[in-house]
């Protein structure tokens, strides 16, 4: 819900998600419940949705929610890709952690700068990434600019429901795509954008947020420890070789 993807499939319970191959995690299955068939069977049919996509096949296997989808994947010559952190806080302790970015603005739709920004980080844009970056009713961008020049942002969203996607649970913030320029760093400005973000949730009912960072960036949890998120659970990504 919160970075949705262009093209989503079911298998039985599991979700299979495929967005022109913009970012892992909108285009790998998610096996969570029972995917009404075998393991193996299933494995089969999700490298098949993907190869008829021309993308690689990937399974985010949470843990340790999916411990033996895990193992049968592993049994199955599947090889690990990354580790996840999905990091969590309640929405009125991000506020208090940070400053209120006054200087930020919000927009629904990220600007030429903001864009170009996501597009250098992952490469060219392919048409599902709009998709995936705006397709959420309740969105924000934030963006910290001087002289005109973008030197932070970050993508907000409120979705409804739990971690898992459930229609139950509380409404969450979602912070995504946080960046900062490399010549303006340590000046505290992803916390202007994370801090606007915060409150902007905050007044559209959010009551917890959410972000995922990769278990191998240590300056980013380092940040996001010092706001005060801590780890909910994490995921391994799968792929075949």
């Amino acid at each position: 819900r919160a970075w949705p993807p262009a093209d989503l499939a079911w298998l039985g319970e599991w979700r299979l998600r495929a967005a022109g191959g913009y970012t892992g995690r909108a285009n790998s299955a998610l096996p969570v419940g029972d995917p009404g068939v075998p393991l193996d069977t299933a494995f089969a049919q999700v490298a098949a949705f993907y190869r008829d996509r021309g993308l690689p096949p990937q399974i985010d296997v949470p843990l340790p929610l999916a411990t033996g989808v895990q193992r049968e994947l592993i049994k199955a010559g599947w090889h690990e890709v990354c580790t996840v952190l999905v990091q969590t806080i309640a929405v009125d302790d991000l506020v208090a952690a940070t400053p209120p970015g006054t200087s930020c603005t919000l927009s629904a739709t990220p600007s030429p700068a903001a864009t170009g920004v996501i597009a250098g980080r992952r490469g060219p844009l392919p048409e599902a990434a709009r998709h995936v970056l705006t397709a959420v009713p309740t969105l924000a961008f934030c963006e910290y600019a001087e002289s005109g020049d973008l030197l932070a942002m970050a993508r907000g969203s409120v979705t409804s429901g739990g971690l898992a996607e459930t229609d139950e649970g509380p409404r969450w913030l979602g912070l995504f795509a946080i960046e900062t320029a490399a010549a303006a760093r340590r000046r505290g400005l992803a916390q202007q954008v994370v801090g606007a973000l915060a409150r902007w949730g905050r007044d559209a009912g959010a009551t917890a947020a959410f972000l995922q960072v990769e278990s191998q960036n240590a300056g980013a949890i380092r940040l996001y420890e010092k706001l005060g998120f801590t780890t909910h659970h994490r995921y391994i990504r799968y792929a075949l070789p």
